[in-house]
């Protein structure tokens, strides 16, 4: 039971102030005059101010609350190594019965898991989130049992009471990890790119200078180099091809290490073209070749060399040679020296004329098997005797003319293959493409016929050659399309995707194997020509393996979804496809920081007196304090009882009932009265 008296007033205090005022003035005013019954009336004014006021005795029957301790487990990855999920868990179990023998405390377990992603230990998050459930009015303490590695601090709460942090590991752990300070999203091919990484010891590391460094691109043999300790290194690399490149390092685990999670880190670069270099060789002007200029010069990224003949040998017109301001094209260091540098070729209604000699042409043939790109737009020159085809570039054209021009509307169609083809696939509609008007009737010898024209006739055949690539269009009208005849057609993507697919843009090709991450989660995608894929092998960072079967989702499109079990480097395996691919960051949250340590949570310890303790020591013996006094010491730490209870009745009594009131304030008027009258 606990007593007090309470005022529950008729009137505004500020009123009953203004009463009390004037009661004092009215006394001193017949003080002043001289009346003997001042006093008497002053008391008479004093007990109806109290009796205004309404003072109650009031009573509470109260039941003390239990002083509730959160005990706060880390089980985030950094906590399974060595030893100390199990010193943790024990820890737990021996606080509790310990805690729990204590008169008036009950104790809740807070668990604390790796955060969603890769955010790592969210144990502020936790621990806001079970306060939110219990009344801070009862909160004795906070013991965290962790290694101290808390990634959330900005969630740090306002704590009523004292947080102590009890800490895993030993004091001879250490551990060596590998950064990754600077590494770009994406490349120049051909040109270096420097990459910083730094290998650092921590905790109680052995003395050492230098370690092995292995660097590996896209899951092949690994180089090993030496590099130093604690310092920045510098790495410059060219990349082997466009699109992902994933490049892995590696710090073969040190003997005594905490863990080797932090020695591997895996970068993804995209490898891109600084500048595509085309050479346009144009036989003679005609509507479609302004278009291929203008298509060609309307990308920055494109370097063009047009080589176009507008005065052939043939043509007489009596005008003498010194006259022209023509000026004789550099044939010879286009096509004998320089042709190497160009990326791709395009002969656009080319024929030989006797300008471009046998062994240029015979040099365009050897670049194209030695890497080289060769893309032919024919017209009727195609189909005549002075065709490319009867030159020494018919070693690598794919199909051989008949001498039949067609000169007839038509729409072009994709074919079977050609809408599995990275290349024409899902173009458009064809039904909304506008019609050509010359087909060039060509036998295809080699190659895969992706487009057809006129009764289902090859229109486009693509080809390897060696190590290059051939792509022949029959037909000169492509330029309709840019024109928007008869509605256009996607002239622009076609051209685009066949200069891609002929400089080996990974997702161009035919028969490929790659997927697509997304945190923990990898799209696993395989272009095939044939109407079935098979099931493809994922090998995990473990050598753990996965066999998935896919699924069509488009013609010659095979797709399946994988959530990887952990970070790392990751193997896909479809036959004689290989590719790799890395889920994750370059190295997990969790594991930047194994070195248990009280630094990160002092601060907060620090504002409520609490304390940082090592469980390898022993658990601390706990003691009882005060608010505001120290909470830890010396083998103990503080608990701060918090007195909390519920009221479960209320008895009030009035202290001035009305009829006490009224024979007070009567008595001692009248008393004035009569003294006065006397007098």
């Amino acid at each position: 039971m606990n007593g007090t008296i309470v005022f529950d007033p008729m009137l505004p205090w500020p009123v009953l102030a203004g009463v009390g005022a004037l009661v004092l003035i009215a006394a001193g005013l017949a003080l002043w005059r001289g009346l003997s019954g001042w006093g008497l009336r002053l008391l008479g004014g004093l007990v109806v101010l109290a009796a205004l006021a309404q003072p109650a005795f009031q009573e509470e029957d109260r039941e003390p609350l239990t002083d509730i301790v959160m005990l706060v487990e880390d089980k985030s990855a950094s906590q399974q190594l060595d030893d100390r999920a199990a010193v943790t868990t024990q820890a737990a179990d021996a606080l509790e019965a310990q805690i729990s023998a204590r008169d008036n405390t009950e104790v809740r377990r807070v668990t604390v898991g790796d955060g969603e992603g890769d955010l790592g230990t969210q144990l502020m998050t936790a621990l806001n989130t079970a306060m939110a459930e219990e009344p801070r009015a009862r909160i004795a303490g906070v013991i965290a049992l962790s290694d101290g590695r808390v990634h959330d601090m900005e969630r740090a709460p306002d704590l009523p009471a004292p947080l102590h942090l009890l800490m895993t590991g030993h004091e001879d752990d250490w551990d060596r990890r590998l950064i990754v300070s600077n590494a770009p999203a994406f490349a120049i091919l051909g040109e270096s790119v420097t990459l910083t990484l730094r290998v650092e010891d921590s905790g109680a590391a052995p003395e050492a200078r230098e370690t092995p460094l292995l660097v590996s691109i896209d899951g092949a043999e690994p180089q090993e180099f030496i590099v130093a300790l604690g310092r920045d290194i510098e790495i410059p690399l060219t990349l082997p091809h466009g699109g992902r490149n994933v490049l892995q390092f590696t710090v073969p685990e040190a003997e005594g290490e905490l863990t080797d999670r932090n020695n591997t880190a895996l970068i993804q670069i995209n490898g891109v073209r600084d500048r595509l270099r085309v050479l346009l060789v144009s036989g003679e002007p005609h509507p479609g070749g302004r278009t291929w200029r203008n298509l060609l010069k309307s990308d920055s990224s494109v370097d063009l060399v047009h080589f176009t003949i507008l005065r052939p040998p043939e043509k007489q017109d009596g005008v003498p040679v010194r006259e022209l301001s023509l000026i004789a094209f550099p044939t010879r260091e286009l096509f004998l020296e320089k042709i190497d540098d160009f990326d791709l070729i395009i002969f656009d209604r080319y024929k030989r004329r006797g300008i471009l000699p046998a062994i240029y042409l015979d040099n365009v043939a050897r670049y194209v098997e030695d890497g080289g790109a060769v893309l032919i737009a024919s017209g009727p020159d195609f189909a005549s005797a002075d065709s490319l085809y009867r030159s020494p570039l018919s070693v690598v054209v794919p199909a051989a003319p008949t001498a039949r021009v067609i000169d007839q509307g038509y729409s072009p169609k994709v074919t079977d293959l050609g809408e599995r083809h990275p290349v024409t696939a899902g173009l458009g509609d064809p039904e909304h493409w506008g019609r050509w008007l010359r087909q060039i009737e060509v036998e295809p010898e080699r190659g895969e016929v992706l487009m057809s024209g006129v009764d289902d006739k090859p229109l486009l055949v693509l080809d390897r050659v060696k190590e290059g690539r051939v792509a022949l269009l029959a037909s000169d009208h492509a330029w309709l399309w840019s024109r928007g005849f008869e509605g256009g057609g996607p002239q622009l993507e076609l051209l685009r995707r066949l200069a891609h697919w002929m400089m080996k843009e990974p997702e161009l090709e035919e028969e490929t194997l790659y997927a697509e991450p997304t945190g923990q989660t990898m799209r696993i995608i395989r272009r095939s020509l044939d109407e079935a894929a098979g099931p493809v092998t994922v090998i995990g960072p473990d050598g753990t393996e996965t066999v998935l079967e896919l699924q069509e989702v488009s013609p010659g499109r095979f797709e399946a979804v994988f959530e990887g079990p952990e970070i790392g480097l990751y193997r896909l395996r479809d036959g004689d496809l290989e590719s790799v691919i890395g889920l994750g960051p370059a190295a997990p949250k969790e594991f930047e920081q194994t070195i248990a340590t009280g630094e990160v949570l002092e601060p907060l310890i620090a504002s409520m007196r609490g304390g940082v303790m090592r469980l390898e020591d022993g658990l601390p013996r706990i003691r009882t304090v005060r608010e505001g006094r120290p909470a830890a010491g010396r083998g103990w730490i503080g608990l701060t009882p918090r007195g909390a209870f519920e009221t479960r009745d209320v008895t009030r009594v009035p202290l001035l009932p009305a009829w006490l009131v009224l024979l007070l304030a009567s008595a001692l008027i009248v008393g004035a009265w009569l003294r006065e009258g006397r007098r």
